[in-house]
């Protein structure tokens, strides 16, 4: 007959088993549910919004490669060609329909079914909609200062770079070389 002891220990180590064993036993999300929440969430306008900004930045570094050379008017068409394609080719691989199956398939595997109601109830409250129309000016307000706090960082940088340039460097001095002892 087992001790009290010993079913005590076995109760233990079935209850520490489960407990490790619950995030194997979460329920996944379905579809649906992720859906729901990609759609609380804005996802897709979040999405839609970020695609004019990415190409805006490959607009200027289109535009930088034809400062920094002398292209003809056949290069500047073939670079105008470029840019176009790439940003057909931006639009399509970032394009909701391209990324919800990528969407869904990351949240699959990242959250239970549980958390994925939770955050799709948390963004349809108004709360949850004041944090997704809030979030932009506070992304803005967080550029702002972060360049606010970089500008004398950059500046007290660039006085170092310009230091380093502006000393003079020795002058090279031809070192002889070794010379060897004569042989016998």
């Amino acid at each position: 007959m087992p001790s009290i002891r010993s079913l005590a220990r076995f109760g233990l180590a079935l209850v520490l088993g489960l407990a490790a064993a619950a995030p194997v036993l979460a329920t996944p999300p379905s579809d649906a549910d992720i859906n729901r929440l990609l759609a609380a969430s804005r996802a897709q306008s979040l999405l839609d919004g970020m695609l004019p900004q990415l190409e805006s930045m490959q607009r200027q570094q289109f535009e930088q490669i034809a400062r920094q050379r002398q292209l003809d008017a056949q290069q500047t068409e073939q670079l105008q060609r470029m840019e176009q394609r790439t940003t057909a080719t931006i639009r399509k691989a970032l394009s909701w329909q391209e990324l919800r199956p990528m969407y869904v398939d990351l949240y699959k595997k990242s959250f239970s079914k549980e958390d994925v109601l939770a955050m799709a109830e948390f963004y349809e409250s108004s709360a949850g909609q004041s944090l997704l129309d809030k979030t932009p000016l506070l992304m803005q307000n967080v550029m702002v200062a972060i360049r606010a706090k970089m500008e004398p960082l950059l500046a007290d940088l660039e006085k170092d770079m310009q230091a380093i340039a502006n000393e003079t460097q020795p002058p090279i001095v031809d070192v002889p070389a070794p010379r060897t002892p004569p042989a016998k």
